[in-house]
């Protein structure tokens, strides 16, 4: 059997066990190269993702172990990990978090040997079904610790971090593709991945399919319905004594009807940091639900910066009236990140807004105006600082 017929019969074992990947996998364009690549990786071609094989390599693998390496890049691309990878300045570390984070998503018999495996680490705890921005700080930490103490507490860490060091950990070359992309490029591919993740999903369900759960949590789809809060008549009562005064010098003669600063026009504008709250217990029904309010908010003229965060600060980015940012996160829940992050930027932002389930708390004080936007769904939570409504029809 040559390379393209195995390849072809692995891809029939994936669309007969996991049709979602099976599809996936029909989706993307397969290249055979033995000199770029050691192993297998995903690189760009235009603004679609490619499938890059080393003949060799795949040649020397048993038929479980392609069934892994095919559904372990699958999954690298659908977690985003190409366009986020560079953000991280560690990048062995983030390497292997980034393994750790879809690895847990691969059935054991299909990981080959020496595959990144969080099962494999039992005297340090590791969070189950985080994200791969949990698994680097949590690495960062344990090298820290080792860095002191001589080890981390676990042997079979110390061994990884050691090998993470000296660099026989095998890397994601093929993801230089995408280091240098411009923000529209990224855009672009983040978009064409979302209609791809979407895609594969119709084809499944059509076929009476299901979904894989994590990845459902990866497809949100806008749906903008009627606000179910008056955001234009609160936005002016909430954010209004903390509006920010922008002044721009501009070539104009004197008026002496507003002789105090010829010369200098003074601007009102707000700018609000909207905070999504992306952990596990917040249901995708819950993030359309947020997103339809975000956009309402965005109607009534503010400038609004995107914040999403479960455990930690997943992505920080504009928003200019539709929701084009891959959802991040789906680990537990944590307040203080955003809060501290708001604390720290008060010159930037007029005000908080967070879209939660409610379900954590803060030691944070914040230094600003805040307002809890619970879901319909939760229950009311009066105990955390600041403003709190809850989303009703």
């Amino acid at each position: 059997m040559d390379k393209q017929q195995s390849l072809s019969k692995t891809g029939k074992e994936l669309m007969l066990k996991e049709p979602y990947y099976g599809f996936f996998l029909i989706m993307l364009n397969k290249l055979w190269d033995s000199k770029r690549v050691p192993t297998a990786g995903v690189s760009k071609n235009g603004i679609n993702y490619q499938l890059t094989i080393n003949t060799e390599f795949w040649e020397s693998l048993s038929e479980d172990h392609r069934y892994g390496l095919l559904k372990h890049e699958l999954l690298h691309i659908a977690f985003g990990h190409l366009t986020t990878f560079f953000k991280f300045s560690n990048k062995k570390l983030a390497n292997v978090a980034m393994d750790m984070e879809i690895n847990q998503y691969i059935s054991k018999q299909y990981l080959p040997e020496g595959g990144i495996d969080i099962d494999n680490y039992t005297d340090i705890e590791l969070d189950r079904k985080a994200g791969a921005r949990y698994y680097y700080d949590k690495l960062n930490q344990l090298q820290d610790e080792k860095d002191k103490n001589g080890t981390c507490g676990d042997s079979n860490m110390d061994k990884l971090l050691e090998n993470i060091e000296n660099g026989n950990i095998p890397d994601h070359s093929t993801w230089e593709d995408f280091e240098d992309l411009t923000e529209a490029e990224q855009k672009l591919i983040e978009k064409q991945l979302q209609k791809v993740l979407t895609d594969a999903k119709e084809q499944t369900e059509k076929k009476r399919g299901t979904v894989p759960g994590e990845i459902e949590g990866l497809i949100i789809i806008e749906e903008i319905v009627k606000p179910k809060f008056d955001w234009r008549g609160f936005i002016r009562r909430f954010t209004g004594v903390s509006t920010k005064v922008f002044t721009k010098k501009i070539r104009r003669k004197e008026n002496r009807r507003f002789s105090d600063n010829p010369g200098l026009k003074v601007k009102m504008k707000q700018h609000m940091l909207l905070a999504i709250d992306t952990s596990g217990s917040v249901s995708d029904d819950e993030l359309k639900e947020f997103m339809s309010e975000i956009y309402h908010i965005y109607k009534c003229g503010v400038d609004i910066t995107i914040v999403q965060c479960d455990t930690t600060i997943r992505s920080i980015e504009p928003y200019k009236g539709k929701f084009e940012m891959a959802v991040q996160g789906r680990g537990g829940t944590e307040f203080d990140p955003v809060l501290e992050y708001f604390n720290e930027n008060q010159k930037k932002y007029t005000s908080l807004v967070y879209f939660t389930d409610g379900e954590c708390w803060t030691h944070v004080k914040p230094k600003g105006n805040i307002l809890w936007v619970l879901s319909e769904r939760s229950h009311m939570n009066n105990d955390l600082p600041g403003k709190v409504i809850k989303l009703e029809l």
